[in-house]
């Protein structure tokens, strides 16, 4: 603020009354006022008034101000007077107020000012303090303007015949301390209507300036209400200027009038807000501590901030306009600054910032008027009174001196007419380094690049960047240095090792210093206005003049956009609610959508057509688009078509909408008429047009339309301005008009409607802005007006919207936002924002109510912070969290903002037929979570021209008129389609084992499950037992650095080869598919399903840390491969036969690059091992050859798609891999191999090597391995190969007399799902579907096992009593002994066609003696002697499946269980069954336990006890002694359960001995309630209860710390403390739990979900 002139006056002059008018008036200076004196005044345009122009501030303020004990006039305006409210005079003690340092230096310091001034009779005297002013701290600096406004509705209701209802007859009038914004120098806000303000600054607390007030007066709360949260935006007055921050982790830049700062990492931003106009420049001290900004305009002011702290710590007027460029010394000392005088000469003025950071001034330290054009100028950064320019014609070195500035020039000889664009120092070693060793470098329009001797000041070498040269038949002569046309460097940027500069072709270029060759290069969008190296020389910072700011990671090599931005002004928006994407359209001609949380431009849509107006459908993946012409045009982004395209308007469209149900759509034009369409339709026909009905012009765009939240009303300005029509939404039907022109009858002018806006919680109230700069309430039902609100802004309101819960109002005038209270019953209702430069031309609530976008010069994201009218339910209940989160999942979807409903809506209209592609939509959250790539290539189109006159009936694709750019692909726009399949049909399994198929699963994940913190687990996994042979490529093997690793479930184990140690990788839910791994083996991929049908899981591993780097969610359905390239840079995904779709990566950022649909499934893909641009895949339709071209940034993924030979028949590709850089080798479900020319896409050779499916295929040199379901796992010689030349005609080998020779083969125990070899091929590591890994050794024929699992279901897994042992059993009828603690299988015994249910050991602890006896479907037992390895005896005591099995504590009987319900006690000598208990006859045996306990304190003779559970959750307990052939019924225990009504069986019944106490049997079931019951067989009841969250399925106790495992359906291993109830849960499993053992001493845990086994090491709660 710039004061001009401060006076003292005992008249209270009124500066806007002339004498003449005085006169007239009868003002007097007997009564203490009169008119302005002529020496005071300022001028005043003809025709213009005063406080239009200038502001004026009286202290004090009026009388209710002031102290009841100051002198006071008699008020000589009566006509001013209202009744105040009462208040007994009480002199309250004064606050102090801080003003910034701007206002600080230009304001006297004011401690009490008691001016007399006049109270009228009626008024009892208000009593206030005067606040008392002074210094604000370094840390409170003036940084955000946020207005509490009242629009003066306190004077309105005592002047204003239309007074408000719910007003009281005239509030306080009350003013204060200001802070102005004028319209001119925008140095701050009017405060005219301001009642109290405070400064927002990015400090934690704002600082107040405020009047004295009643302490109980209401405002709008919370105060702030909107806080700024992103930008979208880069440049504004240029787009030369962006720093790196000295640590090279953020990045500082403008954004019109605000100067953002960015955190590379996260996108994280912050804001340095104070200037006014447009930023035009920015610099860094070294240590870059501080900042200087100028802005341009008429009124320059530079800025100086404290870079970290975010605060001003100086503001200064620059006599000069136009400030172009700002460079700051090394220390920090000196600010140099080029701009225009007032004659339009330059000027060059140096200041002396040495103590700005300790609150010192800033002074002039030299300044010089030249005629020497300046385009850029830098400080030296080793002498701070150096500095060098250039210019159109010139290089100089300047010098300050004596306080005067000189300069010299260069000579430039030949070169003296060359335009340069900007120079740069090389960066020495030391500031101390002599001038003699200084270069300077410099850039021209020219391409011409200088090296110049700073001390010198002579030319060393000149360099000329030119065009690669094209050969044309009409130009001979070639192009020399001097000729031709160069390209235009903008920009130099130089570090101790390598230059950067940046060019007018779109390219960042990096050269040697002796600029030899350019040995980086990245290609931009549009022309590179600037470039710079971080201080580290790590990355380069690059942005363009077409608002694109990113920077080149030089090690590398990866580029990444950092902000993208409109170029002009963004005229309007439309948020999609459901995946939170937002639309903008510009009047730079693009259509772009913007992911609302990464700030990614997702899609740029370029048209010669001008956009107007946008609109996002309410729930699809569909938004339409208005264009200048007339022309609307609605897009399915999912698909990447123009649904429709509608020209029946004539004029500009100026409003566009949908409803909220998504039914209709309604566009409106310039020249009134007004269009409905049916948006259920996928073509939008047009159902009515009228003309004539909507008011002529542009002014009401972009939204002229609004519809009511019942999709019941639109509302639009029209036929006249004067007037606003309601019509029916669905036949555009006139059911009200209202005439705005006549509710003010007083008004001198007839008042005009300028924007409608419907309240969606009532939907009787239509706002109404109009050109009086007010906002009616009018009644939907009636017309009447129901309130009125007037002095909005200061000028007109170009937008309004009002919130969901209709208890906020938002709108926009000028530069500036505003909230209010919607029912206006606050003291202060309002809340004013501003920031923007331009005016605003559209402001909204985001669907979700949590933020507000305002647009017009950039994109503003603001945080809405005033809380809920509903209360919250505890998000730390897990409980309530998955009750009230589910049916958001279900329903949001539908909604038009993104919110669930609360009932499900009726049908309208009959729904649609759906097809495969309405299939296709993305849902709600998967679509959210996606962050994807962010260069993509752009794919120009030309419009091409409508043929005749009326409306087109055909829809034509996107590519008919415009070019989509996809940056970033969280939809496939830009997927190419290939064979598309037909509608409706139904993808079909393909008929090869190599594709994957989930195994079938009827569990669900618990959501609400939460896991222990890292470091409190009770439990830790220690060993994965097993590999996934369900999976396809799921192993990857290394040799050369030495990683191994796999899946079981969804866990990947990385194991040490050598010592058998194992890492896991946890972050899937469900079964792993597939792995890939770099070639550096630093990374590995894996991809598993998503939860409840969503979207599959990719999860990226880093090996050395073992943490998950990051996560891609995609494909709909399973992934059936992952591939990286040789050279590491891409990763490719492949999508199943449900979505078959390849999806290429950056393998640096895992952003998506490009993807391709194909017809029918894919198999298996693979990138060349020689050129990283080269890729194939092949399935069910042939072979896919693919090539990745890259265009600068942006990559595209072509593909070829080839049939299958005709000589190997009706058949499926099924994997595929290179050989050499030219040949490619396939595989079929038929046992061929194809061999394919590469260059010409050919089949030249085939083979039948195998009788089956071959689904692996290998090549290193000349070896080629394949594996197939016939367990046949062969390596040939194809050296031959080589040899054959391609013909016309596919040769099979014995036709073409080659020799494909089969050198080796081998038989495995499956068929082969993956397969890793060394690149000889003598040695490897193979999986099968059996479960097995294999290492294989070509060189001596071996095979070894490396790792073992169980192909189906374990039913039972056990530990040996000493646990040197494990066992366990599965539904294929093997036992396997394992050993501990290396868990390497020992041996194995298969039994065929039965399955065993049922696994126990023998209580001998002795190597020789230890046995294993297992149950088995047909009834059988049979005992396995672990030292012979052979099957001692068979039993038969049951006639059906055997379901438990037990040794007695002495080993002298065996107790098996079997289905019937029959418990049999045979002996393991002879085998006789020596006694069949029939008690629980009827409910198949869930449970045997035997345990050592004398019976005496149970009243019955006998040295041990066991227990007998069944399915009818009947519960026995026996006390025996063998011996002597006593087994005598302890307990009988029933427990009592409602009726099961579930499609599955009920939850098992299961029991146990407590192991601390065998008196206490522990039992789970179902029943009424989900529990653990401890029954006391001493005192025959339940004593404890503990509560579970699902049914159990399994569970055990350990023999040590009270602990108890409990596994469920919902896949949760739940570990509890049974003493407290402390209880924690585990996710590891991919299915149901079915097993849980503690190992006997309690230390370890299995636990065994189908055929995963899991070994845990228990550490205790």
């Amino acid at each position: 603020m710039a004061v001009k002139n401060m006076f003292t006056s005992d008249l209270l002059l009124d500066p806007g009354v002339s004498f003449s008018e005085a006169r007239l008036m009868g003002l007097a200076s007997s009564q203490g006022t009169g008119p302005m004196p002529r020496d005071m005044s300022f001028p005043v345009p003809k025709g213009g008034s005063w406080h239009d122009l200038y502001d004026y501030i009286k202290f004090p303020s009026e009388g209710t101000k002031l102290p009841f004990d100051s002198i006071q006039k008699g008020n000589t305006r009566p006509e001013a007077s209202c009744v105040s409210r009462q208040r007994n005079p009480i002199r309250e003690k004064s606050r102090c107020v801080n003003l910034s340092k701007a206002v600080q230096d230009r304001v006297s310091l004011i401690q009490q000012i008691t001016t007399p001034k006049s109270l009228p009779e009626s008024r009892t005297p208000v009593v206030t303090n005067i606040p008392e002013l002074g210094v604000v701290p370094a840390r409170q600096r003036i940084g955000w303007l946020c207005h509490d406004d009242d629009q003066q509705q306190q004077e309105s209701a005592c002047f204003s015949p239309h007074r408000l209802s719910s007003r009281s007859a005239c509030d306080t009038d009350v003013s204060g301390v200001h802070v102005f914004v004028h319209p001119e120098d925008a140095l701050s806000t009017h405060g005219e209507e301001s009642e109290e303000e405070f400064v927002y600054s990015p400090v934690p607390h704002p600082v107040y300036l405020s009047s004295s007030k009643e302490t109980n007066q209401q405002k709008l709360l919370p105060d702030p209400i909107l806080r700024l949260n992103r930008i979208i935006g880069f440049g504004g007055a240029t787009t030369k200027y962006a720093l790196w921050t000295k640590s090279g982790d953020s990045v500082v830049y403008p954004c019109h009038a605000i100067i953002v700062s960015m955190k590379i990492c996260s996108n994280q931003q912050r804001f340095f807000i104070g200037h006014t106009d447009k930023v035009s420049a920015l610099a860094f001290n070294g240590n870059t501590t501080l900042l200087a900004s100028a802005q341009t305009g008429n009124h320059s002011v530079v800025r100086v901030w404290n870079y970290h702290k975010g605060n001003c710590l100086a503001m200064f007027k620059v006599h000069a306009h136009s400030l172009s460029s700002l460079s700051f010394s090394y220390s920090g000392g000196t600010l140099c600054g080029v701009g225009k005088d007032n004659h339009n000469k330059t000027m060059v003025v140096v200041w002396n910032t040495l103590n700005v950071s300790k609150g010192g001034e800033v002074a002039i330290l030299a300044r010089a008027h030249t005629d020497v054009d300046i385009h850029t100028m830098k400080i030296a950064f080793f002498d701070d009174t150096r500095m060098v320019s250039c210019g159109r014609d010139n290089i100089r070195l300047w010098r300050v001196r004596n306080g005067k500035l000189r300069s010299c020039p260069v000579n430039l000889g030949e070169h003296h007419s060359l335009d340069f664009t900007d120079v740069a120092f090389e960066e020495g070693n030391s500031s101390h380094q002599h001038l003699d060793d200084r270069t300077l470098y410099a850039s021209s329009r020219s391409g011409h690049i200088f090296e110049i001797e700073y001390s010198r000041v002579v030319i060393r070498n000149v360099r000329r960047l030119l065009p690669a040269q094209q050969q044309h038949a009409d130009r001979r002569e070639k192009w020399t240095f001097n000729t031709g046309p160069g390209i235009a460097v903008n920009s130099i940027s130089v570090s101790s090792s390598f230059c950067a500069t940046g060019s007018e072709d779109g390219f960042l270029r990096l050269w040697p210093l002796d600029f030899s060759s350019v040995f980086l290069e990245a290609e931009h969008e549009g022309p590179v206005s600037l470039v710079s190296v971080s201080s580290d020389s790590l990355q380069v910072l690059a942005a363009t003049s077409t608002g694109n700011l990113g920077f080149l990671d030089v090690s590398s090599r990866g580029y990444n956009t950092l902000m993208r931005s409109h170029t002009d002004t963004v005229l309007g928006f439309s948020v999609d609610g459901i995946r939170r994407h937002l639309t903008t359209a510009s009047s730079d001609g693009t259509v772009r959508i913007w992911n609302m949380d990464s700030l990614h431009q997702l899609y740029d849509f370029v048209s010669e057509d001008s956009p107007c107006s946008v609109a996002f459908h309410p729930s699809e993946q569909v938004f339409s688009c208005g264009f200048s012409s007339g022309i609307i045009r609605v897009f399915d982004i999912s698909s990447a078509k123009l649904l429709a395209e509608h020209k029946e308007h004539r004029g500009e469209v100026v409003g566009l909408a949908f409803s909220p149900d998504g039914e209709f759509m309604y566009s409106a034009d310039s020249q009134g008429s007004l269009a409905l369409y049916n948006s259920s339709e996928e073509d939008h026909n047009v159902i009515r047009l009228a003309s004539n009905v909507v008011a002529r012009g542009t002014e009401r765009a972009p939204d002229a339309l609004t519809v009511s939240s019942d999709s019941r009303c639109l509302a639009f300005v029209g036929p006249s301005e004067y007037i606003v029509t309601i019509a029916d939404a669905r036949s555009l039907d006139e059911l009200l008009h209202v005439d705005v022109s006549i509710l003010d009858v007083e008004s001198p002018r007839l008042d005009c409607a300028l924007k409608v806006c419907f309240s969606p919680g009532s939907t009787e109230h239509l706002l109404v802005a109009t050109s009086a700069n007010k906002i009616l309430w009018v009644s939907t039902k009636t017309g009447r007006l129901l309130r009125e609100m007037s002095k909005v802004h200061k000028h007109q309101c170009s937008s309004l919207a009002v919130s969901e819960d209709s208890r906020f109002l938002l709108t926009a005038g000028h530069n500036a936002v505003k909230v209010w209270d919607y029912n206006m019953q606050l003291d202060v209702n309002s809340q004013m924002f501003i920031g923007h430069s331009q005016p605003i031309c559209q402001v909204s609530f985001t669907p979700d109510q949590l933020g507000v976008v305002s647009v017009g010069d950039a994109i503003f994201l603001w945080d809405f912070l005033a809380h809920p009218v509903y209360p919250l339910t505890d998000s730390r209940s897990p409980l309530r969290v998955s009750n009230i989160s589910a049916p958001k999942s279900v329903s949001g979807v539908q909604l038009s903002n993104g919110m669930p409903r609360q009932t499900a809506p009726l049908p309208s209209s009959p729904p649609p037929q759906l097809d495969i592609s309405m299939a296709d939509q993305v849902d709600q959250g998967t679509f959210g979570s996606l962050s994807l790539c962010d260069n993509t290539p752009t794919i120009p189109t030309v419009p091409s021209q409508a043929t005749g006159s009326g409306p087109s009936s055909d829809p034509r694709p996107a590519t008919s008129f415009l070019k989509v750019t996809e940056l970033l692909n969280t939809s496939p726009l830009n997927t190419s389609c290939i064979d598309t399949c037909e509608k409706g049909k139904k993808p079909v399994r393909p008929d090869c084992y190599r594709h994957f198929i989930p195994r079938f699963k009827t569990s669900t994940l618990d959501q609400a499950t939460v896991a222990p913190q890292p470091g409190e687990e009770g439990i830790k996994l220690k060993a994965v037992i097993g590999y996934n042979g369900n999976g396809r490529g799921n192993m990857v093997w290394s040799p050369d650095q030495g990683l191994f690793a796999y899946s079981c479930g969804c866990v990947v184990v990385v194991e040490h080869l050598h010592t058998g140690c194992q890492r896991h990788l946890q972050g899937h839910s469900e079964e792993i598919s597939c792995l890939a791994v770099t070639n550096d083996a630093q990374t590995v991929a894996s991809a598993a399903g998503g939860n409840y049908g969503s979207r599959s899981l990719i999860c990226i591993w880093d090996i050395q840390n073992g943490t998950c780097r990051n996560t891609i969610s995609y494909h709909k359905g399973a992934v059936q491969s992952l591939a990286f390239s040789r050279d590491d840079r891409f990763f490719l995904s492949v999508g199943d036969f449900s979505d078959p779709e390849v999806a290429l990566w950056s393998s640096k950022t895992f952003q998506l690059l490009s993807s391709v649909n194909v017809s029918g499934p894919i198999h298996d893909a693979a990138f060349s091992p020689s050129t990283a641009s080269q890729m194939a895949c092949v399935g069910s339709q042939g072979v896919y050859f693919g090539l990745i071209h890259t265009h600068g940034l942006d990559v595209d993924l072509k593909v070829q798609r080839v049939k299958a030979p005709v000589d190997v028949g009706d058949v499926e590709l099924t994997a595929l891999c290179y050989h050499m850089d030219s040949f490619l080798f396939t595989a079929t479900n038929q046992g061929h191999i194809c061999v394919w020319d590469i260059n010409t896409e050919r089949c030249f050779m085939t083979w039948e090597a195998d009788e089956g499916e071959i689904g692996v295929l290998l090549c290193r040199g000349n070896h080629l391995l394949t594996g197939s379901n016939t367990r046949w796992l062969r390596l040939w010689e194809v050296e031959a190969v080589k040899g054959v030349k391609p013909q016309e005609k596919v040769c099979n080998v014995e036709d073409s007399g080659t020799s494909v020779v089969l050198e080796k083969e081998i038989m495995l125990d499956g068929t082969t799902v993956s397969a890793a070899f060394d690149n000889t091929m003598d040695m490897g590591v193979v999986g099968t579907t059996a479960g097995t890994l294999w290492y294989i050794n070509w060189s001596d024929n071996s095979s070894i096992r490396l790792v073992s699992g169980h192909k189906t279901k374990v039913n039972d897994v056990v530990f040996s009593s000493d646990e040197s042992h494990f066992a366990t059993c599965s539904e294929d009828g093997s036992v396997r002994v394992w050993a501990a603690p290396g868990n390497e299988l020992v041996v194995q015994f298969q039994v065929l066609n039965q399955a065993c249910g049922c696994v126990c050991w023998s209580p001998s602890s002795s190597k020789d003696s230890a046995c294993v006896a297992a149950g088995y479907s047909d009834g059988t037992l049979r005992i396995f002697r672990l030292a012979s390895s052979e099957m001692e005896m068979k039993l038969h005591p049951h006639l059906v499946a055997v379901t438990a099995i037990q040794y007695s504590t002495d080993g002298h009987v065996i107790l098996s269980g079997a289905k019937n319900g029959l418990v049999a006690v045979s002996s393991p000598v002879n085998g006789a069954t020596i006694r069949v208990i029939r008690d629980h006859k009827g409910a198949p045996i869930t449970t045997i336990q035997c345990v050592d306990e004398e019976c005496k304190n149970f009243g019955l003779e006998g040295n041990e006890m066991w227990l007998a559970a069944s399915a009818d959750r009947r519960v026995s307990v026996w006390a025996v002694n063998w011996l002597k052939d006593k087994c005598d019924l302890l307990d009988w225990l029933t427990f009592p359960a409602p009726a099961y009504f579930g499609d599955d069986s009920p939850p098992p019944s299961l029991a146990a001995f407590c192991p601390a106490d065998p008196g206490l049997v522990v039992y789970t079931g179902y029943g009424v309630e989900k529990e653990l019951s401890f029954y006391s067989l001493t005192k025959k009841q339940i004593i404890k209860k503990i509560a579970l969250p699902h049914w159990a399925t399994c569970f055990d106790l350990s023999s040590k710390s009270q602990l108890v495992a409990v596994g469920s359906k919902e896949r949760v291993l739940k570990l509890i403390k049974s003493s407290s109830g402390r209880f924690q849960d585990f996710l590891q499993h991919s299915d149901s739990l079915q097993r849980c053992h503690f190992s006997p001493s309690g230390t370890l845990l299995f636990t065994v979900a189908y055929n995963e086994i899991l070994l845990w090491e228990v550490q205790g709660l």
